[in-house]
């Protein structure tokens, strides 16, 4: 039976969202695949080896431990040279995020191996010797199918598109070397600059309220900040448009040239729609879309719509959703 090698994204000593979302995904390919193992790199600075066990929570049968001070920022020759030199071991499929990193680190890893590479996974489907996935392409106007053939495959998972879900084993743990030193990395990470604390990530909230130029100003903004702390578990984000204009940091801005999410909701209000914009988010599992032009192309992708006045349906719905969580 094949095995899976997947890699858990970590920052510092912490392992990411996209990490467990990556080993889920991992696990549902191998067990289609007939019920091979899921084999987990978790490459970190001295101590990470203590989250091995949370990956097995996700269905990770093997944890290979890579510690090493230099893994305390990304290092992406060390961690494509180590992925790569441990997947020429007979693995299907090398699963990795479709973060910055794995972004970074997947065409280093088919380069290496002269593999096959598909980027921005939403789904797929394997049987016997045969694995066929889902991305987003043209902006996200179409689904591409791909057979993609040979072993190892290098697969990329949008984050959110595989919801964490609980596999329970008992991880084994292997400690392994660096492939490549990471002190001779060409490229050094010297500093990382950290957003305001406490505040979700685009990528792993599970809820995202975005506004657009429909809020009229900078000042109207507390409407979504409103709505997305009802929640409680959401995050704020924002269209090209309002990050041009100075309303929201540009690290707010989901779109075709910013984030891509898929959280479980996706709430977009006054959001016309622009292809641009519905290219970052149209993979949201719930759109609910909020505008007061009835052919604004926004609710062509919606699973709810509103039409309406921003400034009265935002208030009624944030005091709705906190009624909710009253009962909660």
């Amino acid at each position: 039976m094949p095995n899976v090698l997947v890699f858990a994204e970590t920052r510092g000593s912490d392992l990411r969202k996209v990490a467990l979302e990556a080993v889920t995904a991992g696990r549902a390919l191998a067990d289609a695949l007939g019920g091979g193992e899921v084999h987990a790199l978790l490459a970190g600075p001295p101590g990470v080896a203590g989250k091995a066990a949370q990956l097995g929570q996700y269905g990770a049968d093997l944890v290979l431990v890579c510690e090493h001070a230099g893994f305390t920022h990304y290092a992406r020759e060390s961690v494509a040279a180590t992925l790569a030199e441990r997947a020429r071991g007979g693995y299907r499929a090398v699963v990795l995020p479709f973060s910055a990193q794995g972004r970074d680190l997947g065409p280093r890893i088919a380069a290496r191996l002269d593999a096959p590479i598909a980027s921005d996974v939403i789904s797929f489907t394997a049987s016997g010797d045969s694995l066929t996935v889902k991305h987003p392409a043209y902006a996200n106007k179409v689904i591409v199918t791909l057979a993609l053939q040979g072993s190892p495959a290098v697969l990329s998972i949008r984050p959110a598109a595989f919801t964490p879900k609980d596999s329970p084993r008992t991880a084994r743990s292997e400690t392994v070397a660096p492939a490549a030193d990471p002190a001779a990395e060409r490229v050094v990470v010297k500093e990382v600059l950290e957003g305001a604390k406490g505040k979700l990530d685009l990528g792993e909230a599970p809820v995202i309220v975005s506004g657009g130029r429909g809020l009229r100003g900078p000042e109207n903004f507390k409407l979504v900040e409103e709505l997305a702390a009802a929640f409680g578990n959401a995050a704020v984000g924002a269209t090209r448009a309002v990050t041009d204009e100075g309303w929201r940091p540009h690290a707010d801005q989901i779109g075709q040239t910013g984030r891509q999410v898929s959280p479980q909701l996706y709430v977009a209000v006054g959001i016309s729609g622009a292809i641009q914009h519905l290219a970052g988010m149209r993979t949201s599992k719930t759109i609910v879309a909020i505008n007061k032009d009835p052919e604004a192309p926004i609710f062509k992708v919606a699973d709810y719509g509103i039409v309406g006045d921003v400034f009265e349906v935002v208030p009624a719905l944030t005091q709705a959703v906190r009624e909710a969580k009253k009962g909660h």
